[in-house]
């Protein structure tokens, strides 16, 4: 597939989760009220609009780097420091499931996506081009997410209260 074609799709595909994910919110009003659940479907979004937004910026004149570079950067930060945030806020739960349990692994493609970012070049080292090698992290990130929403969406709502 080229590659204008993949960040034009999976763009394309996170804005529309984002859609769906605001119409799943409002549908539970609980989630607003409770500081927990206001945690995690906040987290939902932006783990679909955080790739969504840096497929977009990819498909700004990739012969460019600078944009994608520094928007990739940018997302990788926010989407480290959510999901930090997500991880200790979890430490003393104990009914998760394998997704939740390994948020580590989302904060950990985050910190490669930065890496990619700052260092492009290290792509090169694969035999990929940077941008390559970040559309395998995004594809990496929408999976985590689905996850994590699945079993967000899934867990009882008492385990949501803070």
């Amino acid at each position: 597939m080229d590659l204008s074609n993949f960040y034009a799709l999976i763009s394309a595909t996170c804005f529309t989760l984002v859609g769906l994910w605001w119409t799943v919110v409002e549908r539970h009003p609980e989630w607003k009220s409770e500081p927990r659940g206001r945690q995690l479907a906040g987290g939902t979004y932006l783990a679909f609009l955080l790739p969504g937004v840096m497929a977009m910026f990819a498909q700004i004149n990739p012969d460019t780097p600078v944009l994608w570079r520094a928007s990739f950067g940018t997302a990788a930060v926010v989407g480290i420091y959510v999901n930090v945030q997500q991880i200790l806020a979890e430490r003393s739960e104990t009914s998760r499931g394998p997704f939740r349990r390994n948020r580590w692994a989302v904060a950990f493609v985050y910190l490669l996506v930065l890496v990619l970012g700052v260092a492009p070049e290290l792509a090169r080292g694969v035999g990929a081009t940077p941008l390559q090698v970040a559309s395998f992290l995004l594809v990496l990130l929408v999976i985590l997410a689905h996850g994590l929403t699945w079993e967000f969406m899934m867990e009882p709502e008492d385990s949501r209260r803070a």
